[in-house]
């Protein structure tokens, strides 16, 4: 039996927090070989642990009083609110009681909180947000998705090296393809950032394929595709919202077989969490709505980042990149 890996919870985070926090983690205890540290209000979680058959399963319950909203302003909830799930969760992470941390709570103060109280790996400056885009024949991870709005050329070659060895341990991917995302695939096109990141990327020992347009994505054109988190952000909410309408639509002539195929692309929930690649300790980011299933999934990919030791590659990457 392989070691039992000990994932902390922030089980108030989320739109839907406690309840699908909770029930997800039940699924994920049953499923995998994990210890669950459930962090919040403990007569809540409580209450909807008794709500499931959970016995037996490796779930604690991790008390916390306070509580950080989604609408708080990051800073000042992070700094105010030190009994909060998420403050906590993140400490037990922090201080080696858990491999990895997970929340589906405000972007803004996990970031912050994570960044402060954890830290980033040797030689990197900005924690990049890494989500999955799906096409026809696999899968893409897109970077920087909304954690630094603002970055500089070597922000950009940090997030292509992070995402090139999620894409290898996590996706199985060998040598991935990385693509600049820019408005069009030329060397010359672009913005100073992109155009200043092209000249670093292409003298760097990543698979570097050059620029690509944003309907490459879903077309499988690259692997790894980077980008600063304003340009990420918008992108990812655009195809979000574009995928709703769809189902939306096609709903009424929407046959069994059809709408599994397009759940197995598009249902955020196939993939869990988003990474905050370059964490000391693995840490992700879920949805505001995460459903059950993404809590089970993030718990999931969360346990195989921890296994596939990503940190350590990330780590040993970013050494070799800073010798030459």
């Amino acid at each position: 039996m392989t070691d039992r890996v000990r994932i902390a919870i922030d089980g108030m985070g989320g739109d839907y927090a406690p309840q699908n926090i909770v029930s997800g983690a039940i699924q994920a205890a049953s499923e995998f070989d994990v210890h669950i540290l459930l962090v919040g209000m403990k007569d809540q979680l409580q209450a909807e642990l008794s709500k499931h058959s959970a016995t037996g399963q490796c779930i604690e319950i991790i008390d916390a009083t306070e509580i950080i909203a989604m609408d708080e302003q990051a800073t000042s909830a992070v700094r105010k609110k030190k009994n909060s799930s998420l403050r906590i969760a993140v400490d037990l992470a922090a201080n080696g009681e858990a491999g990895g941390f997970i929340s589906a709570g405000n972007t803004g103060a996990i970031y912050a909180t994570v960044k402060l109280n954890i830290g980033s790996l040797p030689g990197v400056d900005r924690l990049p947000l890494a989500t999955l885009f799906p096409y026809p024949e696999g899968r893409s991870i897109v970077l920087d998705v909304g954690a630094n709005v603002d970055c500089k050329p070597h922000h950009l070659v940090e997030f292509a090296l992070m995402g090139s060895v999620y894409a290898e341990e996590i996706l199985d991917i060998p040598s991935p393809r990385v693509g600049l995302l820019s408005i069009g695939e030329e060397e010359a096109k672009g913005n100073d950032l992109t155009k200043e990141t092209f000249q670093l990327l292409k003298t760097s020992n990543l698979n570097f394929i050059g620029n690509i347009d944003a309907h490459a994505i879903y077309h499988g054109r690259a692997d790894v595709v980077v980008c600063d988190g304003f340009v990420g952000n918008v992108a990812l909410k655009v195809s979000e919202s574009l995928i709703e309408t769809i189902f939306q639509l096609l709903q009424p002539q929407m046959d069994s077989s059809l709408g599994r195929m397009l759940t197995k692309y598009f249902d955020y929930s196939e993939y869990g969490g988003a990474p905050l690649l370059g964490a000391k300790v693995p840490s992700f980011v879920c949805h505001g709505r995460s459903t059950p299933k993404a809590i089970k999934n993030a718990i999931r990919v969360a346990m195989e980042f921890c296994r596939h030791n990503v940190n350590e590659r990330i780590s040993k990457k970013l050494a070799m990149s800073n010798e030459q």
